[in-house]
């Protein structure tokens, strides 16, 4: 089952290997002086770059489950994790429904 955070991973290795995509979101941001501000600025540029993996792993999966060739498995993963990326608020649960629905749509035509 693949992981839907990138926890595991460290942050400084994104911005060492990625650094060229990532930089049109790390500059020309002006630095507060407050320093409560400057903190808040630091958790919103991880959780930036968190959420674009995750959303990033979660189309992918989705892909691989809409394919025609897909086994129950892989619509199984595709489910958990649209369930679980609505729960921590990555995507909308309406929308984590849609797709849910067009799969089992799709399933079933099939």
């Amino acid at each position: 089952m693949q992981r839907l955070d990138i926890g595991h991973l460290r942050t400084s290795f994104f911005l060492r290997e990625f650094s060229s995509f990532f930089d049109v979101f790390l500059e020309s941001v002006d630095v507060p002086k407050i320093d409560s501000a400057k903190k808040n600025m630091r958790k919103s540029r991880a959780a930036n770059i968190r959420n674009r993996a995750q959303r990033a792993n979660l189309r992918t999966v989705l892909k691989k489950a809409k394919a025609p060739d897909a086994t129950a498995d892989t619509r199984l993963e595709a489910t958990s994790l649209l369930d679980r990326a609505a729960r921590k608020g990555l995507i909308h649960k309406n929308t984590a429904a849609r797709h849910k629905s067009r799969m089992a749509r799709s399933k079933a035509k099939a």
